[in-house]
């Protein structure tokens, strides 16, 4: 998860005399790169996850800090970090109080501190877990594309991670994302990371085949539940404008299963970006765990019309129910007193209909396999619907 603000403050708590006052809840954020700030102008400059570094020399009063820590915000800044002792003698507490509310990180150096050494050191060792970064990301990937290539990336991320611990993986998407400049999508990729609470070192995130890509490694099922359901509120609250989907897989054994959980958040995340669920855990899909894991969707698209194809032109010519019908008493366990409650429509008009189903269909529907059939196609009927 890069360098983040509980990686600088290990290292500068004693060699910097560095003190985090505020905004704790973002102690996971990771940093792309240290900005020094005197003024707003330099924010044209931001991209997300910047930690900006100030003297206060224009930011000397209450009302001026409350501006910056606000447009820091907007801009998805990693941090700040405030030296103290010259143009700032202390913090006011409504600063405090916005850094907190915003769980934006503000950190304090004293004057003594050489600000342009430290930016230097922190710099480096940003640029040095970046690199590490990208060797981790092609190794998960490796991973994730083909199992032929599991030796070569357990012996990449065995330094940084358990590869033989749990893995799962959350894929987070929204429309148009693929089709996106590398900017703009770097962009709400870096505000999305911003977003992740208690994720650092045990996690990897990054953008991989139209899909942000959050990969845990031995997380306890209750953090990792924790950090998604906090990961998509703040989604929501602080994206509003845009429509986000999140696919989560099995927790799987071995990195070698790594290849098997993508998979299986690649359905979850593709049947949340169809559905009103918007979040989806891959256990909790029943039986649409096998269709939205068949690649071949033609496949599915003809299994469906092959077998429904009578009635559905019945429907289109006499502007019926019959599918209706047909899927309602699969539903109910051929009970027509249930259809007709359901329904609104009269039990004799009900039993009437599936005698013509039955003959239109040309099975009586005893046998489990057909029942079975005719409710699958069904099913995919409406994941075609939805797509």
């Amino acid at each position: 998860m890069g360098f983040t603000i509980e990686d600088m403050l290990t290292l500068s708590e004693d060699r910097y005399q560095m003190s985090l006052v505020a905004g704790h809840q973002g102690w996971s954020n990771s940093i792309s790169w240290v900005l020094m700030l005197e003024d707003l102008t330099v924010l044209r400059n931001f991209a997300g996850k910047e930690l900006a570094v100030t003297t206060g020399v224009g930011f000397d009063n209450e009302e001026k800090m409350l501006t910056l820590v606000r447009a820091l915000n907007s801009h998805h800044a990693a941090g700040l970090i405030i030296n103290t002792g010259f143009y700032i003698k202390e913090i006011p507490r409504s600063v405090i109080d916005l850094c907190n509310e915003n769980d934006l990180p503000l950190l304090t150096v004293p004057w003594e501190v050489y600000i342009a050494e430290m930016i230097k050191d922190l710099s480096v060792r940003i640029f040095l877990q970046g690199m590490t970064d990208e060797q981790i990301v092609s190794a998960f990937i490796k991973a994730m594309e083909s199992p032929d290539q599991l030796a070569a990336a357990k012996q990449d991320l065995l330094p940084y991670f358990d590869v033989d611990g749990d893995f799962q993986v959350v894929l987070v998407t929204t429309p148009g994302l693929d089709t996106m400049d590398t900017v703009e999508r770097k962009r709400i990729g870096y505000r999305m990371e911003l977003y992740l609470e208690n994720v650092t070192h045990n996690c990897s995130f990054f953008y991989y085949d139209s899909c942000f890509v959050l990969i845990c490694n031995n997380l306890p099922p209750d953090i990792t539940k924790q950090v998604i359901v906090d990961f998509d509120r703040r989604m929501k609250r602080r994206m509003p404008e845009k429509e986000i989907s999140m696919g989560i897989s099995s927790r799987m054994k071995d990195l070698a299963n790594l290849y098997t959980a993508y998979r299986r958040a690649k359905a979850a995340v593709r049947m949340a970006s169809m559905t009103s669920m918007k979040r989806m855990y891959f256990d909790d899909m029943g039986i649409y765990r096998l269709l939205y894991l068949v690649p071949d969707k033609a496949l599915l698209k003809e299994m469906s019309e092959n077998l429904l194809a009578p009635l559905i032109e019945y429907d289109r010519q006499h502007d019926g129910q019959y599918v209706e019908t047909l899927e309602k008493y699969l539903e109910l366990g051929g009970s027509f007193a249930a259809m007709s409650e359901l329904m609104f429509i009269h039990r004799n008009t009900l039993m009437y209909r599936m005698n013509n189903i039955r003959k239109m269909l040309g099975t009586d529907l005893t046998a489990a396999q057909d029942r079975m059939s005719y409710q699958i196609a069904c099913l995919i009927m409406h994941m075609e619907q939805e797509s």
